[in-house]
Parts: C-alpha cells; sequence; structure tokens
C-alpha cells in the first residue's frame, strides 16, 4: 500500500473517530440521562438507578462503566485529535509493515490506558470530594469554593517547570518517535511508546481537563474551548507562549468565582 494511499485513509478514519465520540456526547447531553456525565450524579436517575438498586454491588460496577464510557469519549473527542502529529508519524514510519494497524492499536491503546488511569482516580477522588460536601452543610451552602480551587490549581500549574518539560515533549512528536521506538519487541514498544506519550500528554494538560469533573462531560462548549487550547499548546508553532497567559485567565477566574460566591 502507498505511503500517499494510506495517509488518505487514515486522516478520514481519525476524523471520522473524533467526530463520532463528538456526536455521541452532544446526544448524550440532550438526553434524559445527561446527568450521567456529571460526576457523583451517575446513579441518580433513570434505567441506571434502577439497575444499581436491584443488583447487588451494582451501583459501584454500573457507575464505574458509566463513568469509563463518558471518559473515554471525552478522551476521544478531545485528546486523540491533539496527538495526530504524533500518531501520522509513528503511521508513516510503520506504513510498509504487514502488522501496521495492530501497532497503531497499541500505540492508541497505551495513550488511552494512561489517561484512563487518570480518569478512574479523579473519579474517586471526585467521590470523595461529593461524600464530604453531602456531609458538610457549610460546604453544601459554599460549593463555588471546590470551582475556584479546580481553577485556581489550573491557573498555577500553567507556570510551573513540570507543564513546560511536558509541553516540549508533545510539540516535538518526531524526536518523540525516534528516542522511543526501538522496532525490537514491536508490539510492546509500540504500547510502551503510547503509554510514555500519554504520560507526557498528561504532565501536559491534567489539570485543564480536570475542569470537565467540575462543568461536566456534557458542556459541549467547554470541551471545544479545551480542547482547542490544548491543541494549539501542542501543535502551533507559538502554543508554548500560550501557557502563562492562559494560566492568569484562569487564576482571574477562580478570583471571580470565588468573589461571586462570597457576595452571593
Amino acid at each position: 500500500m502507498s505511503l500517499a494511499l494510506n495517509r488518505s485513509r487514515f486522516l478520514p478514519l481519525m476524523a471520522a473517530l473524533s467526530a463520532t465520540a463528538w456526536v455521541t456526547l452532544w446526544l448524550w447531553g440532550r438526553s434524559p440521562y445527561s446527568r450521567y456525565l456529571d460526576p457523583g450524579n451517575w446513579t441518580e436517575i433513570g434505567v441506571a438507578g434502577a439497575l444499581c438498586r436491584a443488583l447487588p454491588g451494582g451501583s459501584e460496577a454500573l457507575t464505574g462503566l458509566l463513568v469509563a464510557a463518558g471518559w473515554l469519549l471525552m478522551l476521544a473527542a478531545m485528546m486523540l485529535p491533539t496527538t495526530l502529529p504524533l500518531l501520522d508519524i509513528f503511521r508513516r514510519l510503520t506504513a510498509r509493515r504487514v502488522d501496521r494497524r495492530w501497532l497503531m492499536a497499541l500505540v492508541i491503546t497505551g495513550y488511552l490506558a494512561v489517561w484512563g488511569l487518570f480518569g478512574l482516580a479523579a473519579h474517586i477522588a471526585g467521590r470523595a470530594v461529593f461524600t464530604g460536601v453531602r456531609r458538610s452543610d457549610w460546604l453544601l451552602a459554599h460549593g463555588w469554593i471546590i470551582g475556584a480551587a479546580v481553577l485556581a490549581t489550573a491557573g498555577l500549574y500553567q507556570f510551573s517547570a513540570l507543564k513546560y518539560r511536558c509541553l516540549d515533549k508533545c510539540r516535538a512528536p518526531l524526536g518523540f518517535v525516534i528516542e522511543h521506538w526501538r522496532g525490537a519487541h514491536e508490539r510492546w514498544h509500540a504500547f510502551v511508546l503510547g503509554g510514555r506519550h500519554g504520560a507526557f500528554c498528561l504532565g501536559c494538560c491534567w489539570a485543564l481537563m480536570l475542569i470537565m469533573f467540575v462543568v461536566g462531560s456534557a458542556n459541549i462548549g467547554w470541551m471545544l474551548a479545551l480542547r482547542a487550547v490544548m491543541a494549539a499548546e501542542k501543535n502551533l508553532p507559538l502554543g508554548r507562549r500560550l501557557a502563562a497567559p492562559l494560566g492568569a485567565l484562569l487564576l482571574l477566574a477562580a478570583l471571580w468565582t470565588a468573589l461571586a460566591g462570597a457576595i452571593a
């Protein structure tokens, strides 16, 4: 298969995957079950809630499935498109191999595995926060504190050395592939390559993604804005310079949220 033909199939496939995820999230968000996309509310209404009450231990199991489905959709919509330069480089490097599709699938699987573990950890932390809020009348009356804290955390992280180190790795996909692709034990190394890239991507963007746990995965507007920001940081020539201004905007948003909450 020629490189041009391979590319002509690869890019539309990735675009279709991302578009399908966006459409699914949009439809889910407008359905009677949109609250399943919001942290802490998956088992409170509808068919899923009934199943959770009917099955022993079903609450945690079904909640986990719903969390995983929503999170994977969000990753496919938001994060995979930002890593297209690396995937395209890897596609060209392995274009003449008979197992190229398996190798590409393993790169993507490794990438999503790292983000999936982060989503699980964030979900567990979110459940702990919601449990604490429900037990505290003061926190129930001052829920804005959580939103302000998340925005402030995301803003401060934009100025950290770790953010810039991870961002530099994400902005150099060719060098990253050359550094981490060994060619021996191909399938394992493909998975590890995706996992390592996912780890640096996570180090670059985890604080921004936390915002989705506050506004909800069904908020398409926030998703589009955050994806545009993360794609610009990683891929535009001046993307590295966006980190600090974005951090300042997030800190201002945290301050505004705190002031509005305190005055209300």
